[in-house]
């Protein structure tokens, strides 16, 4: 009989439906417990999701023998501290992005990993996208690469209210919240994965009076090649991403979830109009939720008895928050977890 992987949740909000959603897709997965601070919210939860257990303790979670696995959908400040308890319980721990407030943080947890021997993987979907793995196979058409673009400029609802002087938890940095951490990291954690970590970089956004960034814009140097991102959580921005090289392009209709992926062979003929490239599509359609690959990732780790993801790595999650963390220094935003 296929061996299940008994998983608690650890958070109540619309990403653990979501996550829910996809990870039922994998017949391996089973949903067992959830944790909230309110027992009748893990109790409304659990009727929603039909979740045998209940808790409102995340220790007594931890330590009960009916998981294997913790997801933690919590707010960023405190996934460093539940992953950490969950894994010296022996809980194999899908944390969702940011790992971390901070890359200090995230050095602590990837111990705690080794330390327990138990997997350890964040929980960023973008990376374990089919069509994110075809890019990465295809960059090696496209030449000596000289240019890695990224947009996601989402306006949040919530920042109606933030201009109505309610600071809900999207502008809060006391939760270690902010733009950067929120989607400004969809665009930074791929350009690690592909290209690993730059030698400089250049970052300027607008912090909001809540002391959180609303948005950004950063210039990153690599040798032969230069990279921007952009990120917006306060307007919004309907630009592809690209990786150009010298023999081609790849064009990608989003960074966050990746649905369409074009390849543009570098024309052998110009136009008076400029470049007049050969479009050929080489996406796949998702057959799945978003989630479901991440999920699939992680229980083959569990499986294979491996600490961590060669795609979601330990070592490309803590060179994403250095990056942030070099971010935030630039553009003047400090959390309470920082000190």
């Amino acid at each position: 009989m296929e061996k299940k992987v008994r998983f608690g949740i650890v958070g109540t909000n619309t990403i653990s439906d979501w996550f829910i959603a996809g990870a039922r897709q994998d017949s391996r997965f089973e949903l067992a417990a959830v944790c909230s601070r309110s027992q009748e919210r893990a109790e409304a939860f659990a009727a929603k999701h039909h979740i045998p257990y209940t808790f409102s303790s995340l220790e007594n979670m931890a330590k009960s023998s009916k998981i294997d696995a913790v997801y933690i959908a919590t707010p960023n400040y405190v996934h460093a501290s539940q992953s950490i308890l969950c894994m010296s319980y022996g809980k194999h721990v899908l944390c969702e992005k940011p790992f971390a407030s901070n890359a200090l943080e995230v050095q602590e947890m990837i111990k705690a990993s080794h330390k327990y021997r138990v997997t350890l993987m964040e929980a960023m979907i973008s990376t374990l996208n089919p069509n994110f793995l075809i890019v990465r196979d295809y960059m090696k058409k496209l030449g000596t690469i000289r240019r890695y673009f990224a947009s996601y400029c989402q306006y949040s609802s919530r920042y109606d209210k933030f201009k109505e002087g309610i600071v809900m938890n999207a502008f809060d940095p006391a939760l270690s919240n902010g733009a950067i951490m929120d989607i400004g990291i969809y665009t930074i954690y791929p350009m690690v994965v592909l290209l690993g970590k730059p030698s400089k970089i250049d970052a300027a956004g607008v912090v909001l009076s809540s002391g959180a960034d609303g948005q950004g814009v950063v210039n990153f140097q690599y040798e032969g090649l230069n990279a921007t991102v952009l990120y917006s959580k306060i307007a919004n921005s309907y630009l592809p991403s690209e990786i150009e090289g010298e023999e081609g392009n790849l064009l990608l209709d989003g960074i966050h979830i990746i649905r369409d992926v074009t390849y543009l062979p570098r024309p052998l003929a110009m136009s008076g109009r400029g470049p007049r490239a050969h479009h050929e599509s080489i996406g796949v359609e998702l057959s799945k939720s978003e989630y479901y690959y991440e999920v699939a990732e992680f229980i083959n780790l569990i499986e294979q008895g491996l600490l961590e993801s060669k795609i979601n790595s330990h070592q490309n999650s803590l060179v994403t928050l250095e990056i942030i963390d070099e971010i935030r220094k630039q553009i003047g935003v400090v959390y309470p977890a920082d000190r």
